[in-house]
């Protein structure tokens, strides 16, 4: 077996030899050689530039820039209706700027006010898992621990209380949106 693979890897090496004795052998510089000469030939046929610009003249920041031509005028009002109709455009753009600001200012409170009150309520729900896993039905447990039924009590009325707020902010940012969409402004607006 060994001396079978051995033979096969033999065999396999003399291939490529055999086939590179094969082709013609032509050195390769030549044909570099020759092809510098025929590109250098090429670039004399054609028209020189007229100036070429290097590092050692071009023009520095110090020396004045020439500028041809003249700039534009600022394009003048044909007349003072149309003067007064851009003076209209542009305290419409104003107001309108400052009506995004003031709406954009109110959306931002409401949503503030709402994500307080959702952290609220969720730290309130937090309180009452751990009051009730540390509450115990049996009298004798409840009277050495710290936590009675009242206090249970007392967390599942503060977290009605707090759902209930939730739900009045949610209510006053959709009638918030309503009066945005009466008032005419964009929807966005009222996005974050």
């Amino acid at each position: 077996m060994r001396r079978l693979v051995t033979t096969f890897l033999g065999f396999l090496l003399a291939i490529p030899a055999a086939l590179a004795a094969q082709q013609p052998q032509q050195p390769p510089q030549q044909d570099v050689v020759e092809a510098a000469r025929k590109a250098r030939e090429a670039k004399k046929n054609l028209p020189k530039a007229k100036f070429v610009f290097t590092n050692d003249n071009i023009p520095t920041t110090g020396s004045p820039i020439s500028v041809v031509g003249t700039s534009p005028a600022p394009a003048e009002p044909a007349s003072k209706e149309a003067a007064a109709e851009a003076k209209k455009e542009a305290t419409a753009d104003e107001d309108k700027k400052k009506e995004e600001a003031e709406w954009r200012k109110k959306f931002a409170e409401a949503r503030a006010k709402l994500s307080a009150a959702e952290k609220e309520l969720d730290l309130l729900q937090r309180e009452l898992n751990l009051n009730r896993q540390q509450y115990y039905s049996d009298p004798n447990k409840t009277l050495r621990e710290e936590y009675t039924r009242s206090e249970v009590n007392k967390g599942k009325a503060d977290i009605d209380a707090k759902k209930s707020e939730v739900e009045r902010l949610r209510n006053a940012l959709a009638a918030l949106e309503d009066e945005l969409r009466r008032a005419g402004g964009p929807a966005a607006w009222g996005r974050p």
